[in-house]
């Protein structure tokens, strides 16, 4: 007998179980037990859209298409519909079969048929395309009947069942108790004598884990042996069932490792809830866990573009989850030598354990916004961090418009198209102090409300214009857009951004405090993130819903926006600094300023608010490139970064150093005295001579290099030491005395003795130029970096004497 089932969706798959296709729904019922959900009655279809010549002849076409049905997966129904495609009237197709993955096949013997302008929705994975249908998302709670089949030696769950009716919502957000998920972090070193780890040859020496229940524990191997470290990694997991699984950068590199490593040593890592699965790479370049949610941070720290270096120390630091000064820090590439030493054995473990506390603290900073992001975009939890921006939006925009009745196009491959971009004023240089950045509020998915924006909108004939109430015209580029009715995006971008409102209106009916605002406050934070993709999305040559000239008339809009407030800016007296696409910086007069916010939102009928305040910010020349001393100490540095990938370590800390000395003490003298002590200690050896190596990777095997680098001389040094090395390994190397080119005087680090480091090497092309970058705009030489100490001279005087 059905009973009903209240549960939590976590993710879904398909199986292909006696011929017919069968979805699997993973969940955690409402009193906590893990269950599968299987249903049995969905069937893959997609739609053949019918030439406007034979719409009339729909019918010729639906024998045609049932002509073409194969006994391993018959066409068991094709019958006509009524849908939209890009907002306008057609009729389709609608092509169901049995087997997901003849879809595939029949999608391209279809588009052949006369009558058939193309095949549609075929691309869309058998499992997202039930959770479309179906309106089910994850971490949402649902009620559903189904037939209780008891446990099953296939499913490491609690119950399995049979889903007898549709599956149907039982409250928001909030409204009820959502079970608590078990969460487990892991992270694991590796011993590697010879440069980048290799799983064929190198052992996993521990395996550190910190999980939702407060258990920390460290796995490790019988000296170099990994077979009993891989095999209590496995009992671990299969004991504490976590529903979600965090890394650090798991998906590249801990899971590829682990999972080869296994194969290696003859380890099968059954660590799924499906029994026999394995974890496998997956699309969007994650790992797949059957079951269990495996969710990597640093897909989420990428796109944190504040923080500049993305270690896990860093990142941990930046977001207050582990100072570095409080933990163990050890270079990986050092671990060999801490495991060889028994005294130094347990400084190595409390660094993996470190290491894991820092991912689970990363963890809980993090999973609140993905779990809602993978709500309010549909796509699992597992599966949204790993994808692209630009694909979460889509699949968003995907369900829309199944809701909608809009056909989905097809992703077609296109050549990269430029257009003109954003606003980006030259800067006033200098140090100018007590500056406002004025950020206009979602400048991009505002204008495309505002004007209608879309593939669907645009009007090619002015004379058609008279038909939909009239036109918007872009400016500089003139592309129209129909005032009315509402196209694709503005409909969508309304009810998204209406949605955020709703969100952010309810997070005031709770204590900030509280577990409810934190859910509404990540909401909300979700659905921002869907909105300001939208604009880019329609310019990036991937879409679906590509659209080059409506994102050239948005940046159009765009400059006008901000160009109409520079003017005003100026006609107030206030000095305008610097403006970038979609940000203003100017003098903080306090009256001026809100003078100028109230021309922008009742004038321009756009909203800006204040983002920043500088107590001090010194811009060069150039565009993009400025560093800032904010009202609360933080230092905020955008285009002096050392990015270049053959600067070491120190070069990177003196550049900051230096930007952090010029803007909180305004002294040139300091910081030409800093560097001055810097080279000193490097040339006395008191700088760790870990500071000093050079990391580049091979991206290709060594005899293919026409031209000798110097991480190609010292990978060349590894092998013929017996080491192996490969395309894709890390190679870190350091520059040592002697005569000939410096490509000839490259070693690997390992093989280097303190005393045979060329330090002038160091302190002409990395300490002093990394340096110079920002001390070159106040007229300081390299010459004087390394001479003797003059008298004392501020930045404020050198740009007084410029006057």
């Amino acid at each position: 007998m059905p009973e009903a089932i209240e549960f939590v969706l976590l993710d879904s798959s398909y199986e292909i179980v006696g011929k017919e296709p069968v979805i699997i729904l993973w969940g955690v019922t409402l009193d906590g037990k893990r269950i599968v959900l299987l249903d049995r009655r969905f069937r893959p279809y997609f739609y053949a859209l019918i030439s406007r010549d034979y719409e009339g002849k729909a019918e010729e076409v639906v024998a045609a298409i049932r002509r073409l049905s194969m006994a391993k997966s018959p066409i068991i129904e094709a019958k006509v519909v009524s849908k939209k495609y890009f907002g306008r009237p057609r009729k389709a197709v609608k092509v169901t079969t049995v087997i997901p993955e003849s879809v595939r096949e029949y999608r391209e013997a279809v588009k052949k048929l006369e009558g058939v302008e193309d095949s549609l929705e075929a691309d869309i994975r058998f499992a997202m395309r039930y959770l479309i249908d179906k309106k089910l998302y994850p971490f949402t709670a649902y009620r559903v009947r189904a037939e209780n089949a008891g446990r099953s030696p296939g499913f490491r769950v609690d119950s399995v069942y049979t889903i007898v009716e549709d599956p149907e919502p039982i409250a928001d957000i909030t409204s009820i108790d959502i079970p608590e998920m078990r969460v487990l972090a892991f992270d694991i070193e590796v011993y590697s004598k010879r440069g980048s780890p290799n799983p064929s040859r190198d052992p996993v020496i521990i395996i550190s884990i910190k999980d939702s229940k407060g258990n920390e524990k460290l796995l490790e191997a019988n000296n170099y042996d990994d077979r009993n470290v891989l095999r209590e990694f496995i009992e671990y997991i299969r004991s504490f069932d976590p529903d979600i699984i965090v890394g650090y950068n798991s998906n590249n590199f801990d899971w590829p490792y682990l999972i080869e490593r296994a194969h290696r040593i003859g380890v099968k890592l059954d660590v799924t809830r499906r029994v026999g699965a394995e974890p496998s790479m997956s699309v969007y370049g994650h790992v797949s866990v059957q079951g269990r949610l495996n969710v990597d941070l640093y897909n989420y720290v990428e796109e944190m573009h504040e923080i500049k270096v993305k270690t896990l120390e860093e990142v941990a630091e930046y977001l207050g989850v582990m100072r570095k000064s409080e933990r163990v820090l050890i270079e990986w590439w050092r671990i060999p030598d801490y495991w060889d030493d028994e005294k130094k054995r347990p400084l190595l473990k409390r660094y993996a354990l470190d290491d894991v506390r820092a991912t689970y603290g990363l963890a809980e900073k993090i999973l609140p916004f993905a779990i809602q992001l993978s709500t309010v975009t549909g796509v699992p939890l597992d599966q949204v961090g790993a994808m692209g921006v630009g694909f979460r939006l889509e699949w968003y925009l995907m369900r829309a418009a199944h809701d909608m009745n809009e056909l989905v196009p097809n992703r077609v491959k296109r050549r990269e198209e430029s257009y003109k971009g954003a606003v980006v004023l030259k800067p006033l240089k200098g140090v100018h102090e007590n500056v406002v950045v004025l950020d206009f509020s979602s400048m991009y998915p505002n204008i495309m409300i505002k004007y209608n924006v879309g593939p669907d909108t645009i009007i090619d004939d002015p004379s058609e214009c008279e038909k939909y109430s009239g036109c918007y015209v872009a400016p500089e580029v003139g592309h129209m857009f129909r005032r009315s009715p509402s196209g694709f995006f503005k409909t969508v971008l309304e009810n998204l951004i209406a949605l955020r409102k709703q969100v952010r209106e309810k997070m005031k009916e709770f204590p900030p405090d509280s577990p409810e605002y934190r859910i509404y406050d990540e909401r909300q934070k979700a659905l921002k993130v869907l909105a300001n993709a939208s604009y880019g999305y329609m310019g990036w040559v991937h879409a679906r819903w590509y659209c080059k000239r409506c994102a050239e008339a948005v940046t159009a809009w765009g400059r006008n926006l901000i160009l109409s407030a520079i003017e005003y800016a100026r006609k107030l007296g206030l000095k305008v600094i610097y403006g970038d696409t979609d940000s203003l910086f100017v003098t903080y007069d306090i009256e001026k300023v809100k003078k100028l916010i109230e021309f922008v939102e009742k004038q321009l009928g756009f909203e800006i608010k204040i983002d920043k305040v500088y107590k001090r910010v010194f811009f060069t020349e150039a565009k993009k490139r400025y560093v800032g001393l904010l009202e609360d100490g933080r230092m905020d540095i955008v285009g002096f970064e050392a990015v270049r990938g053959d600067w070491c370590e120190l070069a990177k800390e003196v550049q900051e150093k230096v930007a952090e000395i010029i803007l909180k003490t305004g002294d040139i003298n300091r910081a030409i005295s800093y560097i001055r002590e810097v080279v000193r200690k490097l040339r006395e050896g008191k700088i760790p001579i870990t500071k000093l190596v050079i990391w580049k990777t091979l991206t290709k095997r060594i005899e293919e290099y026409e031209h000798e680098a110097p991480h190609v001389t010292a990978a060349r040094r590894m092998k013929e030491a017996g080491y192996d090395v490969a395309p894709g390994d890390k190679i870190g190397y350091i520059i040592v005395k002697g005569h000939g080119s410096i490509s000839s005087r490259a070693y690997p680090y390992f093989m280097v003795d303190s005393s045979k480091v060329d330090t002038e090497y160091y302190i002409d092309h990395q300490i002093v130029p990394a340096a110079m970058r920002i001390l070159s705009y106040f007229g300081v030489t390299e010459k004087q970096l390394k001479a003797a100490s003059s008298g004392h001279r501020s930045l404020f005087d050198f740009f007084a004497a410029k006057k």
